[in-house]
């Protein structure tokens, strides 16, 4: 269906959300000067206790873009972020765009391997890293243009008094102390460059609204790495779309708890741009442990929490064993895997808050389809399309052919938060952005007549497990250096969760066997460990197509077949 003319699903929004959104023309990082004129000397950052205030948060961000100016950073430079959620990795990220220069995420779990390819992509001169990995950042970056480390040491953000207790010599607060930081032999300190830098000059030229904020590093459609182009612009509007999306939400008065990853599209909208945009506090997790989640609630109770699928099962698990409780949270968003009806029905009997699924991708910053957060809610469903969102369902093979209500096929989408198109790759991003700005997003979906959308299949062939995308590629790729594989094929299959897990079909050299555990532990060595296959099985050939490509489909039909 066509969307251009008709709306049919504005009839389900919520009661107070409007069917369009505006986006002003300002740089993204104007939401944090707004939020400390607004909010001053409230707090926005809680890193297990030691807060820091909106005011004091925009000073820190205007020393770091001083300090990465002074180092050479400039408007157009990409700068490589490596960092857990911690306050240091807020800053460096508003710094970053203060100066006009471009952020690049990146997962501190990556092996020296999956960063290089995308350190040698960007082009990236400057990184920010957590002091634990700035030794695999370094060996990442040989032969790319990188040339300046600096590191981050989470323990400098912890209270004093659990800094202090981690000095003393005891074996638990050695192991914490290991945990958090490391050696970083011959980079600069994070620290020091604060320290160490003039004050930032407030005539210092902003970015324009339509430069090149993000680059965000996803497999696409298509399953191979590659960085979509997401500028200030589309940024803010979906953090502008959120915010009307919620209309119960209290400006100045609502605490996120940041469990998802800040260098993940979803974590980096919902807790580092929505949440500045609605002045919230933001309680940062450098990893999603349940039992430091409710530890927290003692300290500053959730009142949103954006998650995903198994966060909220194992959080209701946990709270129920310990008799926490959770009823403050009046608001929770999933996103990046299917919300089984059962974990939502659990969650809002134990919050009496409301849990509701929506849809996005790394392309649409990300997020483009919600379901309402009112009764007219549909579990099982991703929703209706956001505030100023069109979506068309087409032929999979003909994208210019639109089907009717209720048949099956290809969802495009078109808005203000649409990505560019995907880092110097002019072929790539002419295959799924379409004339008239629709984004096709390889997802097969039926909608309904009133405009509710339900995803029924994927014509692309990421692996989603855990709510982060895995390339088949990668893994294969990694399967192939391990001795003894002369060919593999990855593919996702149903997990527990409800989500996917990693499974690899490998074929041996002739005259060896195979130890599926030895390929394992090949590629763990190789990628990270989300990506690593929960099974490996050996078999005597893949199905390929006349040309001799490896149909993935075949393979997971094989695999499911066996089982």
């Amino acid at each position: 269906m066509t969307s251009t003319a008709e709306r049919p699903w504005l009839a389900a929004y919520a009661e107070g959300v409007p069917a369009d959104v505006d986006v002003p023309d300002v740089p993204l990082d104007d939401l944090l000067r707004r939020a400390a004129e607004r909010y001053g000397d409230q707090v926005a950052l809680d890193f297990f206790g030691a807060t820091t205030t909106w005011t004091a948060l925009l000073d820190e961000v205007a020393a770091a873009a001083a300090g990465l100016r002074d180092l050479g950073v400039g408007p157009g430079d990409r700068v490589a972020l490596v960092l857990p959620n911690c306050p240091q990795h807020v800053v460096a990220f508003y710094a970053v765009l203060r100066l006009g220069a471009v952020v690049v995420e990146h997962n501190p779990l990556y092996t020296a391997g999956e960063l290089h390819q995308q350190l040698a992509d960007s082009g990236a001169g400057t990184a920010v890293v957590w002091d634990r990995v700035a030794g695999a950042v370094r060996e990442a970056g040989e032969g790319t243009s990188l040339r300046r480390v600096v590191a981050v040491d989470l323990t400098r953000a912890l209270p004093w008094t659990r800094r202090l207790a981690l000095r003393l010599p005891l074996p638990r607060a050695r192991a914490t102390r290991q945990a958090m930081t490391g050696p970083a032999p011959g980079a600069l300190r994070w620290d020091d460059l604060l320290r160490d830098s003039t004050p930032l000059d407030a005539g210092t030229p902003s970015p324009a609204s339509g430069d090149t904020a993000l680059l965000q590093y996803t497999g696409g459609t298509t399953g191979t790495p590659k960085g979509a182009v997401l500028t200030h612009r589309t940024l803010l509007a979906n953090a502008l779309q959120g915010r009307a999306w919620v209309p119960g939400l209290r400006e100045g008065e609502e605490t996120i708890y940041a469990v998802l990853p800040l260098f993940h599209a979803y974590g980096l909208t919902l807790c580092l741009t929505f949440a500045v945009h609605i002045g919230a506090t933001l309680i940062l997790f450098p990893r999603f442990d349940a039992d430091q989640v409710l530890d927290a609630v003692g300290r500053r109770a959730p009142t949103f929490l954006p998650a995903v699928p198994p966060v909220y099962e194992r959080l209701a698990e946990r709270a129920a064993e310990r008799g926490v409780d959770l009823s403050s949270v009046r608001y929770g968003i999933s996103g990046a895997m299917a919300l089984p009806t059962a974990t939502a029905e659990r969650w809002e009997r134990l919050t009496g808050g409301l849990l509701v699924e929506g849809y996005g991708m790394t392309e649409t910053s990300p997020v483009t389809l919600g379901n309402p957060v009112s009764q007219a809610r549909r579990p099982g469903t991703i929703g209706v399309p956001f505030r100023s969102t069109d979506i068309r369902v087409v032929d999979r093979e003909d994208p210019s052919r639109d089907l009717p209500p209720g048949e099956a096929g290809e969802l495009l989408v078109r808005g203000p938060q649409v990505f560019s198109g995907y880092w110097r790759r002019p072929e790539e991003t002419a295959r799924v952005l379409l004339d008239g700005g629709w984004l096709r997003t390889g997802d097969v979906v039926t909608c309904s007549d009133d405009g509710f959308v339900t995803v029924v299949d994927r014509t692309k062939e990421l692996i989603i497990t855990g709510g982060f995308n895995v390339c088949p590629s990668e893994v294969e790729a990694a399967a192939r250096a391990v001795p003894g594989v002369a060919d593999a094929a990855a593919v996702g299959l149903p997990g527990p969760d409800g989500g996917e897990q990693v499974v690899l079909a490998v074929v041996a050299d002739d005259g060896v066997d195979l130890d599926p555990d030895a390929v394992r532990v090949g590629c763990r060595e190789r990628l990270a460990g989300y990506k690593v296959p929960r099974r490996v099985v050996v078999g005597e050939d893949l199905p390929r197509s006349q040309i001799g490509k490896v149909l993935r489909r075949e393979v997971c039909d094989r695999l499911l077949a066996d089982d």
